[in-house]
């Protein structure tokens, strides 16, 4: 599970992405992040089912049926009254600093972006700066914006 820059105090939502199928669906992602009503995700499945909620299990936002056919790396998904919107985009300038969902959940932050007009290729970078709080157990790896300053 993919965690970015949690401090004490802050709120923190977890994001879970699933695909339709079996019983309960195949999980593409789970993260762990700060509160955000809009992150990236990349290389999505073409249906998804997103569950936004806080670690007290409380659902924020849950919607399913979520299908983009628009060829792109990457996904927006934004809360917007206990809905979570998707929409397949090249990202903009705009998107910088955005979090971005890798498969598996991992987390991190756009800093970059860059495609060609035609979609046929793309450079991009994420950044991961992770503190262990956790005692060397190799878990809970936080990543911490370098703005921060801590």
């Amino acid at each position: 599970m993919g965690i970015v820059a949690i401090r004490m105090g802050e709120e923190v939502h977890v994001w879970e992405i699933r695909t339709p199928g079996g019983a309960t669906g195949l999980e593409f992602a789970k993260a762990r992040m700060v509160s955000s009503d809009r992150v990236l995700a990349h290389s999505l499945p073409r249906e998804i089912e997103v569950t936004v909620s806080r670690t007290n299990g409380e659902v924020l936002a849950r919607s399913t049926g979520l299908v983009d056919e628009t060829p792109t790396p990457m996904a927006r998904l934004q809360l917007a009254g206990g809905e979570v919107r998707r929409a397949n985009i090249w990202p903009e300038q705009s998107d910088i600093g955005t979090p971005v969902i890798l498969p598996g959940g991992e987390v991190g932050l756009l800093r970059t972006w860059s495609n060609a007009p035609d979609g046929s290729e793309w450079t991009w970078t994420v950044e991961f700066r992770n503190t262990d709080n956790y005692g060397g157990r190799g878990v809970g790896l936080r990543v911490i914006p370098p703005e921060s300053g801590t």
